[in-house]
């Protein structure tokens, strides 16, 4: 269970508004959060605590297919990402890096709100409103990939890779 406050935006958010193009570059992972989200909610960085939801509509993450929009979000102290739909590389991604993601139908969930997210049974309660929205439940693979971190972590542990 994934308990946080919400921060909530609207439908295409795409990787060019999570973390601007300038700052791909960089492998400083601080550098990623501190830009976060700045081109869409410049004062998102100076309000994000850890532990944070970040809940958006739908089409999130669209765009290009760069890992550093998850990794900027992570970093930044997002714990989970919740919206109507993902793109689907926007989603993998996620959960390569060992960002949480669920997709959930229509909402009405607000800034501010307190949720609780349950991957495994694919449902978010927004504790403000009483609320409950049913989702995807995450499949097992990817919540084994997301309790290691990240596929790095999970392919190293199971001993799935090759050098």
């Amino acid at each position: 269970m994934i308990k946080g406050n919400t921060h909530v935006y609207g439908d295409n958010i795409d990787t060019d508004r999570i973390i601007p193009g300038k700052y791909t570059k960089t492998l400083d992972l601080s550098t990623l959060a501190d830009h976060v989200l700045e081109d869409l909610d410049p004062s998102f960085r100076s309000k994000v605590k850890q532990g944070d939801i970040l809940v958006a509509g739908k089409n999130f993450g669209c765009g290009s297919s760069r890992e550093q929009a998850p990794l900027a979000l992570k970093k930044a102290g997002v714990s989970v990402v919740v919206a109507e739909y993902f793109a689907r590389i926007f989603f993998r991604n996620a959960i390569n890096i060992g960002l949480p993601v669920i997709e959930i139908g229509n909402h009405s969930i607000r800034s501010g709100h307190n949720v609780q997210v349950d991957l495994s049974e694919g449902s978010v309660k927004d504790m403000t409103s009483g609320e409950v929205y049913e989702g995807q439940k995450i499949p097992q693979v990817m919540m084994d990939i997301l309790a290691e971190g990240g596929m790095v972590n999970y392919l190293k542990k199971n001993k799935r890779y090759v050098l």
